[in-house]
């Protein structure tokens, strides 16, 4: 079974090719598919279709196990901040054995919807009126 560890997070999940529920989280077993259904928030503001940078990650580990990137995902990296030889779109990169990422500092969500933070833990909520 593929393993992705999320370096920065301290974080490894595993999953069976093939048995994922997909929703639209960019390619089915792309990273960002399988951030998403792990609970791990990988940014994505176009909904995974490669017309933004946001799910931005650096490759460590495995890049031999990561699909080979398309025209449009090279392009699109072209305009990403801090773009490295290791970079990937979570959204296109395809998983097909154990990868380790890391999600750059400026692409991470500090503060997530509902008051939670992911570089700093769990964000005090601000009071409901």
């Amino acid at each position: 079974m593929p393993r992705v560890t999320f370096k920065n997070l301290d974080r490894t999940v595993e999953f069976k090719s093939g048995e994922l529920p997909y929703a639209d989280h960019g390619k089915p077993e792309s990273l960002l598919d399988i951030a998403m259904n792990f609970g791990i928030n990988l940014e994505h503001a176009c909904g995974g279709s490669c017309a933004c940078t946001t799910c931005h990650v650096h490759v460590k580990q495995g890049a031999d196990n990561l699909s080979p990137p398309e025209e449009d995902e090279l392009d699109r990296l072209d305009m990403a901040a801090d773009l490295r030889l290791e970079s990937r779109l979570g959204c296109q990169a395809v998983v097909t054995g154990d990868v380790t990422v890391e999600i750059p500092a400026w692409n991470r969500n500090y503060i997530s919807e509902g008051g939670g933070s992911m570089n700093l833990g769990d964000a005090i909520p601000v009071a409901k009126k």
